[in-house]
């Protein structure tokens, strides 16, 4: 009697195992509780097969809207989900992908139900309830804005990211620019900015809103606001740039001009005195620089535009910046005097006349 050979053996096992797996691995329908299907992907069945499935789309939604009433979400967004695949263009799809939507939603879910609610709104642009749609995307995207965690692949927390809510209230403007949320949406999008420190953007979503919603003087007002108060902001975490100090004087001026009876107004003005003294304080750093390097006339130009705010702009013509900003004209004054007392005619001392927006750095000299 013949044996085979260890070797035959051993390729014989090998195979049968490499088949078992491949086997395993093809997608197939299978009577085992955890179901393949084409364009569904794998779901749980109970013992009995799919009782959940309907031929008909109508038969089909119902189950889908009996199972979201009894709180099985998870059934709901599958049987939801079957009518918009098997039937994409029939009456029951609209309401099917809006109970995608909603399962989501109460499923913990609020991202994708943002993604099925615009789903909805792409593939469905006629709905009833369109209104109630794009709120409830705004609530969405309010949820995230307020720091609510996203999730990768629906487990893996990656936390905050105001990317996508900017993403997010974009789409829903681009849904319905003048819809009942798109004023606040926009405005929304500063915010999320501001979270990220972006002044420029958030000023850029502010600009767009007051634009955009002029019509709408609460918005539009809010809008002016809060793009001075992000300048400011950016003025104040540069070291008081002067750049974004001009930017942001100009704003609330603006704001002043335009909505003289806003409560604000007076918060406003004060907010414009700080930022002519945040400037003045730029000016006589930057004459103090001149001074150092003997470049004499530009350090005269910016005490003189430290005196000129002061006397003008803030009225405190007293205060210690202006005194000491006199003081160094003079003592600069009488070295010019003696630097050019061989000429026949000495310059002038220049002296500004406006108000001045000082570059942020002085020049090289």
């Amino acid at each position: 009697m013949r044996f085979p050979s260890v070797i035959a053996m051993r390729f014989r096992s090998w195979s049968v195992l490499i088949l078992v797996t491949a086997l395993c691995l093809v997608p197939q329908r299978s009577p085992a509780p955890l179901i393949y299907r084409p364009g569904e992907g794998w779901s749980y069945e109970p013992e009995g097969g799919a009782r959940w499935q309907r031929n008909r789309a109508k038969d089909q939604l119902e189950v889908a809207q009996q199972a979201f009433d009894d709180g099985k979400f998870r059934l709901a967004t599958k049987a939801a989900k079957r009518v918009t695949k098997v039937w994409p263009l029939s009456d029951f799809a609209p309401r099917a992908q809006y109970l995608v939507g909603r399962s989501y939603e109460e499923r913990g879910r609020a991202d994708r139900g943002f993604k099925a609610f615009q789903l909805l709104i792409e593939r469905y642009p006629k709905l009833d309830n369109y209104d109630e749609v794009l709120q409830r995307q705004f609530d969405i995207a309010t949820l995230y804005l307020n720091g609510k965690w996203f999730y990768l692949w629906g487990f893996i927390p990656s936390g905050p990211d105001r990317d996508k809510v900017v993403e997010m209230y974009e789409k829903l403007i681009r849904n319905g620019p003048y819809s009942e949320v798109a004023p606040q949406a926009q405005m929304n999008i500063g915010t999320a900015r501001e979270k990220q420190k972006e002044w420029e953007l958030a000023v850029r979503a502010y600009e767009r809103a007051a634009d955009r919603y002029n019509d709408k003087p609460q918005i539009a007002s809010d809008a002016f606001y809060r793009a001075g108060m992000a300048h400011l902001q950016e003025a104040e975490e540069a070291e008081y740039d002067q750049s974004a100090a001009g930017k942001a004087i100009n704003a609330f001026t603006d704001f002043i001009a335009l909505y003289p009876t806003d409560e604000r107004v007076a918060e406003a003005q004060t907010r414009i005195i700080d930022l002519y003294r945040v400037q003045a304080a730029g000016s006589y750093r930057i004459a103090r620089y001149y001074e150092k390097r003997r470049r004499y006339d530009g350090a005269l130009i910016y005490y003189n535009e430290v005196v000129d705010i002061y006397a003008r702009l803030v009225k405190e013509p007293t205060a210690t910046l202006a005194e000491e900003a006199r003081e160094r004209i003079t003592t600069l004054s009488a070295k010019r005097s003696r630097l050019t007392a061989g000429s026949p005619t000495p310059p002038p001392i220049p002296v500004s006349t406006n108000a001045p927006t000082t570059p942020t750095t002085p020049p090289s000299p």
